[in-house]
């Protein structure tokens, strides 16, 4: 608790204000064409919060404070700045509950907002609450279903079979997050809980694959972002390659045009090892594996395919697993040297990368050999090391190709990079593969078995196919629902409603069925930047010279742990539009920065389970929203994790009740030593090393350091008897992107009757900076043996002479001959003596 007594009325002065920002709308940002839009613009944006019944923890406010704490300061600086905030707000938790309470989803999100918001303002930040947002709001998923109109008449949103979680026992789809690492449902612990295929939307990312990478040159992020984004889309030289099946060695061949010409496609980065291939292996899911799987192996197959299916992928992929398979009976053939190969299956490899299917070289990749051992498979060396001492089993570097001679090639004896080129145009001249481009990123699957998302404006119609629902009909509104369970089949929660799911087809009027899937939650995410650009527009989802004005965001701060989905959806989102010309900009985020993580107390993450989560409403009621914004700056660096320490916010506390004394007398008025007068030497000096300090620090969002900056002023400005009006209006200049209800009301107190939120910066004159006097270390034989203060002003020369006269430095060099005297201005005189 705070020691008995207030240090200042925060609980008065901090509601004061904030009625008086909503009130006069202070923070409102002017578009294009009003008054004060001639400014420089500076778009700073929060990602934002998904509003759980939970209310905020004080980690959730970290990132806003440091966006509004720079909002507040561009906004002195001169720039016309857009710092908006709204809701993500669709998505699985509002509608678990709905589940459970029987309470609708629309209900309890409203409630979640009302909190979400209560809190946002009790903290003062200075969003521009004209452009909230929510994307449960049909005003705004109005334009998410347009934009996915878009997407579906340029061909990138396309229907597809895709593997989903099917818990047996709940009898319906899980998301990934519902599937807990052991296998079984995190809803209700059952163990029945495996891959089945389902009828899903899926969005073609994939076409944007090589301009998602490329693109990345033009931001600023931090790199570790942008290397997990490279990773994640995993771009890959080399080459397909065709196998065909050798179904002679097959007992029940099919006949001609069932099967008879089929081959498996695979795609490999080392066609140079093509020699080495000795096996194939088929992800269990390929399509391929029922077709070729001869009858003696159908039970073993089906049996390993199932027990696969229950399987997470990184389960399925973690290298230091034991390597399982099956062999399908099946042979493919070679093209390089004729050799029939046997097929299997096994869970290491996966469907949504490069073919689904891989030649494997045993001798030269480590998971193949692992595998190649373990069921006796032959291995064959056709790379040589550069290194003679280097063993070739399980060698994955460039070296020189061996035992790679064929009937009609021979790629013994090259170097690496030109076997693959020799190898590749081969294949492709007798049609047995070509070079390629693959990369690890798969389309986006954007399909969700549940109520509470986004309609997808869509209906299928059994004469006209799938037909997208006309613009002028959006936003198609969910229907009311009272049973949000799942069906018990994979049809998802919208099926029940009848009334709205049969409906008329919007090209042959016949009759049609909605689509019943929704959209993620990523869906409204994807764009929301855009739309609090314009967030009141009927007619388009953002008026093309706003968009221009205030495009791209300049500065996005948020974690880093969406670093990959969201980041890279949105890109993508923001690419077709701009193909599409309705925005400007290829990129949406010039700069990205990740705040860090606050821990509890215990050094923990917070969370409910541990019992060691901190709530604003608590912080703020004891020690005021300024406090708590503060500490959470004061904490560290931005980007740091670090725990809570409510001791550490008693320290801030503390200081604002200095600042607060610095001003404001016992009986609450202000200080009569407070005088209009010039600023001594002394005072112009403190202020103008605070200015100065805290400029650059929060230009480096080190905000951690400006803070400690106005620490020290307080400090020395708390020793003097009497005090500059203006030195002190200066000092709340700088004070007010921190703790800007305290210092509103000090400007307040000093007779200014207008809001210092757009007041002018102060700036610093490096004339006042400049040290009087400075400490020198005299050195001699490289040690320090004296200390001497100078002027700043003396010469070289003089230094020279005052460090010689120095008497420890006397007695030293008594006797002895000064060969070299070198001086580093202002810190060292070092003195070589013979």
């Amino acid at each position: 608790m705070v020691s008995g007594f207030k240090a200042y009325p925060f609980d008065e002065i901090e509601a004061k204000w904030q009625d008086y920002w909503l009130g006069h709308k202070t923070f409102r940002s002017p578009d294009p064409g009003e008054d004060a839009s001639g400014r420089p613009k500076y778009y700073i944006l929060d990602m934002f919060p998904y509003p759980s019944g939970s209310g905020l923890h004080v980690g959730h406010p970290e990132g806003y404070t440091a966006t509004d704490i720079l909002a507040r300061f561009k906004r002195m600086r001169g720039f016309n700045v857009l710092h908006p905030m709204g809701w993500d707000a669709f998505g699985l938790p509002a509608e678990q509950y709905a589940i459970d309470t029987g309470t609708h989803p629309e209900i309890t999100t409203k409630k979640n907002i009302d909190t979400f918001r209560r809190q946002i303002q009790m903290l003062g930040f200075s969003y521009d609450w004209d452009r909230e947002v929510d994307t449960t709001d049909p005003d705004y998923f109005k334009w998410t279903q347009w934009i996915f109109l878009q997407l579906y008449k340029k061909g990138l949103a396309y229907e597809s079979e895709v593997p989903v979680w099917w818990c047996d026992g709940c009898k319906a789809v899980l998301a990934n997050e519902e599937v807990r690492s052991d296998g079984t449902c995190d809803r209700k612990g059952h163990k029945e809980v495996f891959r089945r295929p389902l009828r899903q939307w899926v969005l073609k990312i994939t076409a944007y694959a090589e301009r998602l990478l490329e693109d990345l040159k033009l931001v600023d992020w931090p790199e570790a972002i942008k290397e997990m984004q490279r990773n994640w889309i995993g771009r890959s030289e080399g080459a397909e390659v065709i196998f065909p099946i050798a179904w002679e060695n097959h007992s029940e061949r099919p006949k001609d045009g069932e099967g008879s010409r089929q081959s498996i496609t695979v795609f490999t980065t080392r066609p140079d090892t093509l020699f080495g291939a000795t096996y194939m292996v088929l992800a269990p899911e390929h399509p391929l594996v029922e077709t070729i799987t001869v009858p003696g192996r159908l039970e073993s197959v089906n049996k390993y395919r199932l027990e696969a299916s229950k399987k997470s992928e990184l389960e399925r992929t973690q290298l230091e697993k034991d390597k399982t398979g099956v062999f399908t009976g099946a042979y493919a053939v070679n093209p390089v040297n004729g050799e029939k190969i046997p097929v299997w299956i096994a869970d290491y490899v996966m469907m949504g990368y490069g073919t689904g299917a891989i030649m494997a070289v045993p001798a030269h990749d480590t998971r193949d050999f692992e595998f190649a051992t373990k069921f006796n498979l032959p291995i064959v060396q056709v790379v040589r090391p550069p290194d003679a001492g280097t063993e070739w089993k399980g060698f994955v570097g460039d070296g020189i190709s061996v035992n790679s001679t064929g009937p009609e090639l021979s790629i013994t004896g090259l170097p690496t990079p030109e076997a693959k080129t020799k190898i590749t145009a081969w294949l492709a001249a007798r049609g047995f593969g070509k070079a390629s481009v693959q990369y690890k990123l798969r389309d986006w699957l954007f399909s969700r078995q549940r109520y509470w998302g986004e309609p997808i404006p869509i209906v299928h119609c059994e004469k006209c196919g799938t037909v997208p629902l006309p613009e002028n009909e959006l936003p198609l509104r969910l229907p009311e629902m009272k049973d949000y369970t799942p069906t018990g089949s994979a049809e998802p929660p919208l099926a029940k409603a009848a009334d709205w799911v049969n409906c008329i087809c919007p090209e042959c009027a016949g009759p049609a069925k909605r689509e019943t899937n929704t959209m993620p939650q990523w869906a409204g995410s994807c764009w929301y930047y855009l739309r609090y650009i314009d967030p009141k527009n009927p007619e388009a989802f953002i008026a093309k010279e706003k968009e221009k004005y205030w495009m791209p965001v300049d500065l996005y701060v948020g974690g880093a742990e969406h670093a990959v989905l969201h980041l890279l959806y949105s890109r993508f989102w923001h690419k077709v539009l701009f193909d599409l010309g309705f925005v400007s900009t290829p990129e949406p985020f010039m700069k990205l920065v990740n705040q860090g993580m606050i821990l509890g107390e215990d050094n923990q993450k917070m969370s409910k389970s541990r019992g060691n989560v901190i709530n604003p409403d608590d912080v703020v009621k004891q020690y005021g929203a300024d406090a708590f914004r503060l500490y959470e700056m004061f904490m560290g660096p931005l980007e740091m994790t670090k725990p809570w320490s409510t001791a550490g916010v008693e320290g801030v506390y503390r200081f604002l009740g200095k600042v607060w004394r610095l001003f404001i007398d016992k009986e609450g008025n202000l200080h009569s030593n407070i005088v209009s007068r010039a600023a001594d030497p002394a005072e112009l000096k403190s202020i103008h090393q605070a200015i100065k300090k805290v400029t650059e620090d929060l230009e480096g969002l080190r905000f951690n350091t400006a803070i400690s900056a106005l620490m020290i002023f307080v400090n020395e400005a708390s020793s003097r008897a009497d005090h500059s009006r203006e030195v002190l209006e200066r000092f709340l200049l700088l004070l007010a992107p921190f703790a800007p209800h305290l210092a509103e009301e000090l400007w307040q107190r000093l007779g200014r009757d207008k809001t210092l939120a757009y007041e002018s910066w102060p700036e610093y004159d490096e004339k006042y900076l400049v040290e009087d006097n400075v400490e020198m270390a005299v050195l001699v034989g490289g040690k320090v043996r004296a200390k001497m203060i100078v002027s700043s002003g003396l010469g070289e020369d003089e230094i020279k002479k005052a460090a010689v006269e120095q008497p420890r430095i006397q007695e030293l060099i008594a006797g002895k001959k000064i060969v070299k005297i070198i001086v580093v201005p202002k810190r060292t005189v070092n003195l070589v003596v013979v």
